[in-house]
């Protein structure tokens, strides 16, 4: 699924340092990131923009009643079609909130690790397979056996698929998951969202401010500098 809503982003030291360090990770083959954060800190606005910006597609999950592993797997199976025999950059985005079960993260853990989800393909998905990265192999002066052609299309998937894992620290969830499924620590390059600094709620308050009417300059810049403790003295109580 893919996102066509607009998005109003402002953009602060700290989110461009984030963006920098998606981007750097998008731009590697074999590329995958885990970012950890509270829910609201914008790790998926950050991984659409970064997604754009490399021209790859982005693709997420939506979470029907009837959702289960197959059809899981099923979407997993059309990325890795889409990734291994046409080639294509896909920045596939999964949140703690999608994982209705955890055999979700299991088949990650074994994509992260070797680039393969254990008998996902079927005899028809095998031929297909074949039949698209064999001109592949051709070009690129490779014999075109099964082996070689199976070994093509996992390489182009784990160069092509980046998975974005987006986590959030609260509770033992996490850890849990990290220490029994290890390649979401060993494959995956970590990016912590700290709590917002008063120069980033500042400069947020006054973008969203700047057009509001009738009012000074002066009153402008308290109401942004009043928005930024409310916020501040909110999380300090809470």
């Amino acid at each position: 699924m893919s996102n066509q809503n607009k998005m109003n982003l402002v953009l602060f030291d700290d989110a461009l340092e984030h963006i920098l360090r998606i981007g750097r990770v998008l731009k590697q083959p074999r590329g995958h990131i885990m970012l950890i954060g509270v829910g609201g800190s914008g790790k998926q606005s950050l991984i659409k923009l970064c997604t754009a910006m490399r021209q790859m597609e982005y693709r997420t999950i939506e979470i029907t009643k009837n959702f289960n592993t197959d059809a899981f797997k099923d979407v997993m199976k059309g990325f890795m079609k889409e990734s291994g025999i046409n080639g294509q950059g896909i920045s596939f985005v999964m949140t703690d909130t999608q994982i209705i079960d955890e055999s979700f993260i299991e088949n990650l853990n074994n994509l992260l690790n070797t680039g393969e989800i254990p008998n996902l393909m079927l005899p028809e998905d095998t031929d297909e397979i074949t039949n698209g990265v064999r001109p592949i192999c051709q070009q690129k002066k490779i014999i075109d056996s099964l082996d070689n052609i199976q070994n093509m299309f996992v390489s182009r998937v784990r160069e092509n698929l980046h998975i974005c894992l987006c986590m959030s620290p609260v509770g033992d969830t996490l850890r849990i998951r990290c220490r029994q499924f290890p390649s979401l620590i060993n494959c995956c390059t970590l990016d912590w969202f700290s709590r917002w600094p008063e120069e980033a709620l500042l400069f947020v308050s006054r973008e969203f401010l700047k057009e509001l009417p009738d009012v000074t300059e002066e009153v402008r810049e308290s109401l942004s500098q009043m928005c930024c403790n409310i916020h501040i003295s909110v999380e300090e109580t809470s």
